[in-house]
């Protein structure tokens, strides 16, 4: 579809934050700028947790931002309007409507005529390619069918904007990978009645596919950290060269900005990790097992991420938090799209399951500071036990509930597996009653 420079969404400097129980904030979005041309899909690509699908319910205007502005078509965007619809991951369907129904509902609200109300609603769910299901209940279609009533169901009130909340996530690959190319035919075609399109995804190969334009989102609050731009043709390749180099240069701007600090000017490759940051719940089965991969031939201590998550299967929110926790860890460096090894790392690889065990604890309590937090009250207390709310309180400080509750869940499966301390979940508390 050819661009123009019709400028459908400006968004302006936003900043989104939460209240916190303390009275302080959670800053979730942090000046985050965007322009939405005619004719372009604009991915948001980044981790759970980066504030994308945040920022699309507030150009959906179904909230506000704490400071900035955000403009449809010149005017600001204060509630939810006609000119801006969503398709979300879950579906979202109502499981008493038949597809039809579903479909219809939008139009109702708007209190169109019944006979304008039918003649569109089975217009868009022939376009989406469920002609012949109109009378079907959610509970009779796959997952990709039911996706499709989703489209159809954005698609019949004629938006200006689609906006697209990780719409393939939850479909298998197969079906994924024909909802996204039957959407781009009809996009390419120009056959549906969308002027531009931003898709919140965390897959790189599918933004390459899909997008104009790609702006990368850190995390922390989300923030963009970089846009680029996709000037392969369409329909792309995923074995063209073009499209691979692009795959890997978004591979090494994500681990490049994600990963690495800056420490009295110097680049360190091991960021420390305070006990106010939220920590990726990964299993120790996942950590040995990326560990025994980059290890083992072809890699021999060093891989390519890319080609590491291909082989593995594994998207960037899979792949990451491994990644982070090895680094984070001193078992791997991570850096322009790559990950190494250490000497512990290999050490690691190599070793017996006990002396496993012994490596994993010492590297976990030297340099996981809320693992050695947790172990320091332990040890000073004549009990040796803690309640996890105390923890629980502390880092609430730092984060909001959630977070708090992942972060705290990841030392447990950490330190169970060293065997640093306990964990009792029927009673909520910490012990040094089985430690090594």
């Amino acid at each position: 579809m050819n661009t123009s420079n019709v400028d459908l969404l400006h968004v302006n400097a936003v900043r989104k934050a939460f209240p916190k129980p303390d009275g302080g904030e959670l800053l979730v979005l942090d000046n985050v700028n965007l322009q939405l041309n005619e004719g372009q899909i604009v991915g948001l690509l980044g981790r759970s947790g980066s504030g994308k699908s945040t920022l699309l319910r507030l150009i959906a205007g179904l909230s506000q931002p704490t400071s900035g502005e955000l403009h449809y078509l010149g005017k600001p965007i204060t509630c939810p309007g006609p000119g801006i619809a969503m398709v979300f991951q879950s579906f979202a369907l109502f499981p008493w409507l038949t597809v039809f129904e579903n479909v219809a509902l939008g139009l109702e609200a708007q209190g169109m005529p019944k006979a304008d109300i039918r003649k569109r609603s089975l217009a868009a769910i022939d376009l989406i390619g469920l002609d012949g299901f109109e009378s079907a209940y959610p509970r009779e279609l796959s997952g990709g069918m039911r996706q499709r009533v989703g489209f159809a169901r954005a698609l019949v009130v004629h938006p200006d904007i689609l906006l697209m909340d990780e719409p393939f996530s939850a479909l298998d690959v197969l079906t994924a990978e024909t909802l996204r190319t039957d959407f781009l035919d009809l996009w390419s075609e120009g056959q549906m009645p969308i002027k531009g399109v931003i898709l919140v995804t965390h897959n790189i190969e599918e933004a390459v596919l899909m997008c104009d334009r790609i702006l990368v989102f850190g995390s922390n609050p989300g923030r963009i950290l970089s846009e680029i731009g996709v000037t392969l043709t369409q329909p792309r390749n995923r074995l063209d060269p073009n499209f691979r180099e692009l795959v890997e240069r978004i591979y090494v701007e994500m681990t490049a900005k994600r990963m690495d600090t800056t420490v009295n000017n110097r680049t360190e490759h091991f960021p420390g990790v305070g006990i106010g940051s939220v920590l990726p719940r990964v299993s120790s089965n996942s950590l040995s097992g990326m560990i025994e991969a980059v290890a083992a031939a072809p890699f021999n201590g060093a891989a390519d991420l890319p080609k590491m998550g291909s082989d593995l299967q594994m998207e960037i929110d899979e792949l990451f938090p491994v990644a982070e926790t090895l680094q984070m860890m001193r078992f791997a460096e991570v850096e322009g799209g790559d990950i190494k090894l250490t000497e512990a790392g290999m050490a690691f690889a190599t070793a017996a399951p006990n002396e496993r065990k012994q490596i994993f604890s010492r590297h976990l309590l030297n340099y996981v500071p809320l693992a050695m937090h947790v172990r320091r009250v332990l040890d000073e207390r004549a009990s040796h036990k803690a309640r996890k709310s105390r923890f629980i309180d502390e880092l609430e400080d730092f984060m909001n509930e959630d977070a708090a509750e992942q972060s705290l869940r990841a030392i447990i499966s950490l330190g169970r597996y060293a065997e640093v301390f306990a964990y009792d979940d029927e009673t909520a508390t910490f012990s040094l009653d089985n430690p090594s």
